[in-house]
């Protein structure tokens, strides 16, 4: 397992250029904000799709170094959004993640996304990655 200090910090130093913010991790998740700016803005003044997808991305990962320690070459191996509803162009987007089943190869997780300060999801992510293989 691995702490908020050093989830962040890895975060940080491995991808500076992530808008995502780590609030919790821990207890098989972990809950993160992205602020929005302009550049993820699609017409409508919306957040588009991709920049949901990548902070769910985040959240998962970000999940697995908490309840796995520190495992940089965690990959992605598929991702499914139900987009729900618009969210607020001039909101952050907050991620709430659950892992719902960590493997000796693959955990498997759930994000919700939220505009801050609204209660209903406007898109539901469920994910897979893969795992290195782990030395025993």
């Amino acid at each position: 397992m691995a702490t908020l200090d050093e989830v962040a910090a890895f975060i940080a130093t491995e991808f500076p250029q992530t808008k995502c913010v780590v609030l919790s991790v821990g207890n098989g998740g972990a809950t993160l904000t992205h602020d929005v700016g302009v550049d993820e803005l699609r017409p409508g003044g919306t957040v588009s799709g991709p920049v949901l997808m990548g902070v769910a991305d985040v959240a998962l990962y970000v999940a697995i170094h908490g309840e796995l320690g520190i495992t940089p070459m965690a990959a992605t191996t598929s991702l499914t959004v139900n987009f729900l509803r618009k969210p607020d162009g001039d909101k952050p987007i907050v991620a709430e993640c659950k892992l719902i089943k960590v493997g000796k190869t693959l955990v498997v997780g759930e994000v919700s996304l939220y505009s801050q300060g609204k209660p209903e999801p406007v898109a539901h992510v469920v994910g897979t990655y893969s795992l290195p293989p782990r030395r025993g």
